[in-house]
């Protein structure tokens, strides 16, 4: 007999139907998984055969053949371990093939028999409620398969329990939701001392969505006002909030289940490669870009990143999304960000100082900033320069007006583009009035 098991397999944040073929025949005996899969998938034959060990089983002495169709959609990740081992199991008669029909199954097997979380079971869930069947998730991600709604999740420690739970011999529980995790208080504008014109020009920017960049000296406070911008914006509606936590799911950071109502923050490293910044890799996982959709990509020291890296943004910030092209297949990832940069005006950072400008200022400057094409800084929608700090400004009192007033004017101003453009949900990417 041939025993079918569903799973899925993921392409950026689309999980593609994958059926699990098991078959026993006469033969040599031999365990043998074809259908263009990876490593990851080809070693899921030495943890299944472990985990049905403990569990007390042994193969069978015959031919196992494990396809996984479509044979031309690549299969990576070890979420594949549970839907062998269960279509093994249906093919050995332990398990009921017809009922398995009903079930989506994602799932790492530990050596043990245990059930042990893989990335993307998010993605899975909402794939398993559209196509009308339950999910079998690890129990560590019951919590985040709940998030999806729409489809019954079983949500299992390990092999037996969720044999015994499909036999009706134990009853599982349902798994409730994870937490929403409220926005934890970051930087308070009232610890940036004057910059007045600074601190408008990122008020302006978070109400209309506007990228920005920010150019001063060192220790002017562009970083710590970069670090001000996710508490004046609004949280996230739980559309967008479940929309980021797929990027999250795919990349396999969301912990505990918990969807965050906080915008996304990167700042990554200025050393970052252009696979960690817009995604890639050999197994292609979401980049910096993407795991700040819907929030805030920040980059300091923009002339210090790889030409090249940076213009690999120009796209993404023109369409809201990175297209990763690889010879087996493409992958698209979501990157609805707010660029936020900051630079120093030259190397040294002190041009216009007459006691610490180098030598060989303007020069210095115009091969600095050179490095940032014009197409990249054609998308940037705001540049302002960022004045050093006088010891006058330090001695102020801190300011009236905190991250919360200014919020509220945010709020304001992006109910009334939200209220002019209707239903557009990048409505607060069109241009505030003020």
């Amino acid at each position: 007999m041939v025993a079918l098991v569903s799973t899925v397999a993921y392409l950026g944040l689309d999980a593609r139907r994958v059926e699990v073929q098991c078959q026993l025949a006469a033969g040599l005996p031999a365990f043998n998984i074809v259908g263009l899969a990876d490593k990851a998938v080809g070693e899921s034959r030495e943890r299944v055969r472990a985990a049905l060990a403990a569990m007390g089983l042994a193969l069978p002495a015959k031919r196992i053949t494990i396809n996984m169709s479509p044979a031309d959609l690549p299969k990576e990740g070890s979420h594949f371990d549970l839907p062998v081992a269960l279509a093994l199991l249906a093919a050995m008669e332990v398990a009921d093939a017809e009922q398995l029909s009903d079930y989506v199954a994602v799932g790492e097997l530990a050596l043990d028999g245990r059930i042990v979380g893989s990335p993307g079971v998010l993605l899975a869930a909402i794939h398993a409620a559209q196509a009308d069947k339950a999910l079998i998730c690890p129990a560590v991600q019951g919590a985040e398969a709940q998030w999806a709604g729409g489809a019954s999740v079983v949500a299992a420690p390990d092999l037996v329990s969720l044999l015994n739970h499909l036999k009706g011999t134990q009853q599982l529980p349902v798994p409730a939701p994870g937490m929403v995790e409220e926005p934890v208080p970051g930087p308070d504008m009232r610890q940036v001392k004057g910059q007045e014109t600074a601190k408008r020009a990122l008020e302006i920017a978070a109400a209309g969505g506007h990228n920005l960049l920010m150019i001063g000296p060192p220790g002017a406070g562009k970083s710590l006002l970069a670090s001000c911008l996710p508490g004046i914006l609004p949280p996230m509606t739980s559309t967008e909030a479940l929309e980021s936590s797929m990027v999250q799911s795919v990349a396999g950071m969301l912990e505990d289940g918990r969807i965050r109502r906080a915008r996304p923050f990167r700042t990554p490293h200025h050393s970052a490669s252009m696979a960690a910044l817009t995604g890639g890799g050999h197994k292609v996982k979401p980049g910096e870009i993407s795991l700040a959709h819907l929030g805030v990509l920040f980059l300091d020291e923009l002339p210090e990143f790889q030409r090249a890296v940076l213009d690999s943004l120009r796209q993404p910030l023109e369409t809201g999304e990175v297209s990763v092209a690889r010879a087996n297949g493409h992958v698209t990832f979501p990157a609805d960000v707010q660029l936020v940069a900051a630079m120093n005006p030259c190397r040294c950072g002190y041009l216009g100082d007459p006691a610490l400008a180098c030598s060989r200022a303007p020069k210095c400057a115009a091969d600095y900033q050179g490095k940032i094409s014009g197409p990249l800084l054609d998308r940037i929608d705001l540049h302002i320069e960022v004045d050093a700090v006088s010891a006058r400004d330090l001695a102020l009192p801190p300011a009236a007006e905190g991250s919360a007033e200014v919020a509220a004017r945010v709020a304001a101003a992006r109910g009334i583009q939200a209220e002019r453009l209707g239903a557009d949900r990048r409505a607060h990417q069109c241009t505030a009035q003020w």
